[in-house]
């Protein structure tokens, strides 16, 4: 009888999700690699409700959650070419194909949370929106990414020295590789989903990540030490194709950028609290937390890195202004 009433249920929520599907003009498929829940891909299921009441129900959205249409890499390109319509990835992976995009995932580059906030919802991130069109893409909105951390398996990280010949994962970026490589660890970039057996497996000693995404991936439970240490405060980016981009009217494009932009402050309103609940989480379990650290050496191992990526006058321009933006 139960198995009945589940398949009963399935095949509801299957009819439901079909009628949905068509009474919508257009269903735009969306992909995070979050689990449901998470802020980023619950901001993104708004963004659906806000264009489906502001169309009269042309326009919806379906969020594709847990990486079920693959990892951030593989989704960039499926986007490109128009198999994926939205898309909310990290800014790391673009750091090669979009050259703005670099300055945002310097290490240190920003102040503070409130002063990424402040440059991403002005001119400066207006502009590096802009800078994804000319390679596929329609940038719609910046989430947020947290601070990001260092965790590992081996020991607690109180000073650089103790990063030294440490295996760490990075996100698939130039600049994560060489932030390690200056700080003395050996980088292993490496796709999200695999990190939790490499830690576990020993393949790696650790990571960096934030509060939520050390909790949401189960990390914590194979990494039993977190140094806040915040060497990146990287925002994240909701980006369209720009193949299914043009295939709206001006006006339903006007509609998805107006609601991707009214799904920010929601998503940082659930980030505030996921990160407060996942750091409660993390130390219930009894990982080691350092949390006095002095980060003047780690900053000013950073110059190579700075000195590597930032060449061009246009980079050097935006990290000028970022920098002067109170």
């Amino acid at each position: 009888m139960k198995i009945v009433k589940t398949l009963a249920s399935a095949l509801l929520a299957s009819v439901a999700l079909a009628t949905t599907s068509m009474a919508c003009e257009v269903t735009l498929k969306s992909s995070d690699t979050h689990p449901d829940g998470y802020p980023t891909v619950e901001a993104v299921k708004h963004m659906g409700k806000l264009l489906e009441e502001r169309t009269d129900g042309r326009l919806c959205v379906e969020v594709f959650h847990s990486a079920q249409l693959g990892q951030e890499k593989d989704t960039i390109e499926q986007t490109k070419f128009g198999v994926i319509d939205l898309n909310r990835v990290s800014t790391g992976p673009f750091n090669n194909l979009v050259e703005e995009t670099k300055v945002i995932s310097l290490p240190y580059v920003f102040k503070s949370v409130d002063h990424m906030h402040t440059v991403m919802d002005g001119p400066i991130g207006d502009e590096i929106l802009e800078a994804f069109v000319p390679h596929g893409y329609v940038g719609l909105a910046f989430f947020d990414g947290g601070s990001r951390s260092f965790y590992n398996k081996v020991k607690p990280i109180k000073s650089i020295d103790d990063l030294a010949g440490m295996k760490v994962r990075v996100m698939q970026s130039d600049i994560f590789v060489d932030m390690m490589t200056a700080l003395g660890a050996n980088a292993t970039p490496m796709p999200y989903g695999e990190v939790y057996s490499a830690i576990q497996t020993g393949v790696i000693d650790g990571a960096e990540n934030n509060w939520p995404s050390f909790e949401s991936s189960g990390h914590y439970e194979v990494a039993g030490y977190y140094t806040l240490d915040q060497h990146l405060i990287v925002p994240e980016v909701l980006v369209m194709s720009k193949i299914s981009w043009d295939k709206l009217s001006a006006d339903d494009q006007a509609a998805v950028r107006q609601a991707a932009r009214d799904s920010v402050p929601v998503m940082r309103d659930l980030w505030v609290a996921r990160e407060k609940a996942s750091e409660e989480k993390v130390r219930a379990a009894g990982v080691e937390i350092v949390e006095e650290i002095d980060k003047a050496p780690f900053m000013a191992a950073m110059d190579s890195v700075y000195e590597k990526h930032v060449t061009s006058d246009k980079l050097k321009d935006l990290v000028s202004r970022i920098r002067a933006t109170d």
